[in-house]
C-alpha cells in the first residue's frame, strides 16, 4: 500500500520535447532555410551546388522548413502533401557527386551555425544528420 500511494504521489515526468520543438519550432526552420538558400546563392563556394537548382528558390525555401518540420517531430504537412516521397527519391534526377554532396552539406552547416538556435544539441545533432543524408546522396 505504501508504494501505490508513493506512486500516486509522484510527480508525472513531462514528456521529452521533439527535437522540432528543441530546435525551435517552425519559425526557426524557416530562419536555417532561408539562411541556407541565401549561401547557396550568394556564395561562390557554393557555385556548383547552385548551378543544380531552378532559377527561382522560392519553392524549395517554403518546402525544406516544412520538410524539417515533419521530420523532426513537429507538423507533417510535407509529409501529407507529398505521400510516399522521400528526400532520396525526390533528388534521384539530379547528378548529385561528392562535391555538390559536400557543398550542401556545408552550406546547411553554416546555416545552422549562423542561426545559431539556443539549443545547441540539437543544432548539432540535426546539421549532423543532414549532412550524412546530403553525402548519402552522392553517386560518384
Amino acid at each position: 500500500m505504501i508504494l501505490a500511494t508513493q506512486a500516486a504521489e509522484a510527480p508525472a515526468t513531462a514528456p521529452a520535447a521533439s527535437p522540432y520543438e528543441r530546435i525551435g519550432g517552425i519559425a526557426v526552420l524557416r530562419q536555417i532555410a532561408d539562411r541556407f538558400y541565401d549561401l547557396m546563392d550568394q556564395d561562390p563556394a557554393y557555385r556548383a551546388l547552385r548551378a543544380m537548382h531552378a532559377p527561382d528558390l522560392a519553392p524549395m525555401r517554403e518546402s525544406l522548413p516544412n520538410f524539417l518540420a515533419g521530420w523532426a517531430g513537429g507538423p507533417r504537412q510535407w509529409f501529407e502533401a507529398n505521400p510516399g516521397k522521400c528526400m532520396m527519391s525526390m533528388h534521384k534526377p539530379f547528378p548529385i557527386t561528392r562535391k555538390t554532396a559536400n557543398q550542401w552539406a556545408d552550406a546547411m552547416a553554416c546555416a545552422i551555425a549562423d542561426v545559431a538556435p539556443a539549443d545547441t544539441e540539437i543544432a548539432t545533432a540535426l546539421s549532423d544528420v543532414l549532412a550524412q543524408m546530403a553525402r548519402g546522396m552522392a553517386r560518384d
